[in-house]
């Protein structure tokens, strides 16, 4: 009987309950209700890979709010100087170039907003909103949404909520309208800046016992994820560059170990979404991660140029 699931999907990862951009999506408390009762159904390999296929993968994967929840709580530090300038945002003429930027500038925004940068936050939202304007997504950011996040400068959770709504009306939007492929290169370029961001704010002379480090280990996860995804627009030009540009972190990956139990289905009473929940341990060597940073922050560099 195939597991294959009529809700949205979400990975819940090792150590932490809410999303992790390596290895879980959000699984936090949205009823005060504990989202960790239900079913736990073992699912097999062929179905697991079942359920991360085609649209189900949209659901498996990280917001960018979610990205910057993990780098704080796993340590990381505010440093403005790794975000894209807003600057660039008038060098993005093309389909690719806009969707994977905005995908970028809201995880900027999402990193921004969990350490009180407000200021930095509307000059983020107005160059995200540039973007989805001339995407064609006029409703994911329009004058609403900048008043409302000027009149709540100073009320982080009224934030983190505009932006968390703003990723995924721009998502649902494109989805509905058959760009699926456009809301692929979003996600994409909100995965990079995720591990961009992780990679470069980590101490590279402090590997043993790092949260950080071990959640960039475990990114290997998530990545396979990605390309999953990737892959089912493979016949879009701009995707089909991707694919072959992003492969190179896989060469990588396959260095580092990540060791993981076997995953359960979690179905919590009166919740439309479904849990994928698993425990996982990993380590990364000195070349592996100084190679990874290498790669993945040209890639990143190359989306935003």
């Amino acid at each position: 009987m195939s597991l294959l699931p009529s809700r949205p999907v979400l990975y819940a990862g090792p150590v932490f309950l809410f999303i992790l951009f390596f290895t879980a999506a959000c699984t936090c408390d949205r009823a005060g209700e504990d989202r960790n009762t239900g079913i736990n159904i073992d699912i097999s390999d062929e179905e697991l890979k079942d359920v991360f296929s085609g649209r189900q993968v949209f659901y498996a994967l990280p917001s960018p709010l979610e990205t910057a929840i993990m780098l704080k709580s796993a340590g990381a530090w505010y440093d403005e100087d790794l975000m894209n300038p807003v600057e660039n945002v008038s060098r993005y003429m093309t389909n690719r170039s806009m969707a994977l930027n905005l995908g970028i500038y809201i995880t900027n925004i999402s990193y921004a907003s969990l350490f009180d940068q407000t200021q930095t936050c509307m000059r983020y939202m107005d160059a995200a909103r540039q973007l989805a304007g001339n995407l064609g997504i006029t409703d994911a950011i329009d004058q609403n949404t900048m008043e409302s996040l000027e009149e709540n400068l100073h009320n982080q959770e009224v934030i983190m909520d505009i932006v968390s709504e703003t990723f995924m009306s721009s998502t649902s939007f494109l989805k509905e309208n058959n760009r699926e492929p456009v809301a692929a290169m979003m996600f994409l370029g909100g995965w990079i800046e995720g591990i961009y961001l992780a990679l470069n704010l980590a101490n590279e002379d402090d590997l043993a016992g790092n949260t950080l480090i071990n959640r960039i280990a475990e990114s290997k996860m998530s990545f396979e994820m990605v390309m999953l995804l990737l892959s089912d627009y493979a016949d879009n030009k701009d995707i089909a560059g991707l694919i072959d540009e992003v492969g190179e972190i896989g060469d990588i990956f396959e260095k580092i170990e990540v060791r993981s139990s076997r995953v359960n289905v979690i179905n919590a009473p009166d919740d439309p979404v479904a849990v994928l929940s698993s425990d996982a341990s990993s380590s990364i060597g000195r070349d592996e991660f100084l190679r990874l940073k290498v790669t993945v922050t040209g890639i990143r560099n190359s989306f935003i140029k």
